[in-house]
């Protein structure tokens, strides 16, 4: 087996069904993946879904929260987070954006998505919604150690790529 796939799941050593240690083999499609020779289970390893927010005030401000935990904590980065499970994409960027800014939004439309790496989960896919503010407070919440509108040719530096493409994306930065 390829190297890179076998560490790809070194950490993945038991049936999250039954408990059963499982094994790396070869699936009915031809790839590599831990199975559960008693249930039967395979372990599908997928990038995980995230959001990021672009949102810009009438002085054509950008909103940036400075992140409180890993991954870049105390970097600046867009409102965003990793997608719940029984929300819609579009759900999770408004609930983003209450959780980490105080501000209610309304979802313009989708700026498009970034496929990346993550420290914590090997691969991400994100998707970036450009919102406008329709009420609430400026405030930092859970994950944020401050919420605030920079000018656009005065960003700090962005911590992730992809928050880093949307915004180039939107101000043609």
């Amino acid at each position: 087996m390829n190297k890179s796939k076998q560490n790809s799941y070194q950490d993945v050593n038991f049936c999250l069904r039954c408990g059963h240690k499982l094994e790396i083999k070869t699936d009915r499609e031809g790839k590599y993946r831990p199975q559960c020779p008693a249930c039967h289970w395979i372990y599908y390893k997928n990038p995980v879904p995230a959001v990021a927010i672009v949102l810009l005030n009438d002085l054509h401000e950008l909103l940036l929260i400075k992140r409180r935990f890993e991954p870049k904590a105390g970097e600046w980065a867009l409102p965003s987070g990793y997608m719940e499970v029984y929300l819609s994409p579009e759900e999770n960027a408004l609930e983003e954006l209450i959780e980490e800014t105080g501000l209610q939004g309304r979802i313009k439309y989708c700026i498009g998505w970034h496929y990346g790496s993550s420290p914590l989960y090997e691969k991400i896919l994100n998707i970036g919604f450009r919102i406008e503010a329709t009420g609430g407070t400026l405030m930092a919440g859970d994950d944020a150690l401050e919420a605030r509108f920079f000018p656009l040719e005065q960003l700090p530096p962005i911590a992730f790529a992809s928050h880093r493409e949307f915004i180039r994306k939107e101000t043609d930065l």
